[in-house]
């Protein structure tokens, strides 16, 4: 055999060697690549479950604040609704007719001096505007006329000697009645 064709012999052995090595080397790339594009498709999928997830909570959270807005807005206009029909009612009493404000004076006073035993000295007020009707109310009865206060009509009753403060102005009464129909009302305007 000569030298030439060993060295064929090496250099084919050599070529063949090669050509094994780079079939592995192409099989363990493949290898790489399939397990790299898995890893992508696993991180891909992963991020895309995270980003619905993160999706999904803040569009669960953007529509509870939406809600909670909603009903704050409903109860601002319910409470701007209640507070008009008060006003309402505030000016009907104050816009009562005489006979009627003459009435209501006088039930609310003896309601009032019914509080009180009969040996004491009753002082009663009413508003500036009710005065002149109030004194002559109490006339025949054990009670003084004192000083106007604030409110729309009724009747304010104190005795100095047992500190009793009797308040039956219409403002008391209507705040009485205010509280104890406020559910009713609120149900008949707002049909709940």
């Amino acid at each position: 055999m000569s030298l030439d064709t060993v060295v064929e012999d090496i250099r084919e052995e050599a070529r063949a060697r090669a050509e094994e090595i780079r079939e592995e080397a192409d099989a363990e790339a493949e290898e790489i690549i399939a397990e790299a594009e898995a890893d992508a498709e696993r991180i891909r999928d992963q991020k895309l479950a995270e980003a619905e997830r993160e999706i999904e909570r803040e569009r669960e959270q953007t529509l509870s604040s939406a809600k909670l807005e909603a009903k704050q807005e409903r109860l601002g206009a319910r409470r701007d609704v209640l507070e008009d029909v008060r006003e309402d009612v505030e000016t009907a009493i104050d816009e009562l007719d005489d006979d009627r404000r003459h009435d209501l004076t006088e039930t609310l006073l003896a309601a009032t001096l019914a509080e009180f035993d009969d040996d004491q000295e009753v002082v009663v007020a009413t508003c500036e505007a009710d005065i002149d009707l109030l004194e002559e109310l109490v006339d025949g009865r054990d009670a003084t006329v004192g000083e106007p206060v604030d409110c729309l009509g009724g009747v304010v009753g104190e005795s100095d000697t047992s500190r009793v403060r009797v308040n039956n102005t219409f403002d008391s009464v209507l705040e009485d009645v205010w509280d104890d129909e406020l559910k009713n009302l609120s149900e008949r305007l707002f049909d709940q």
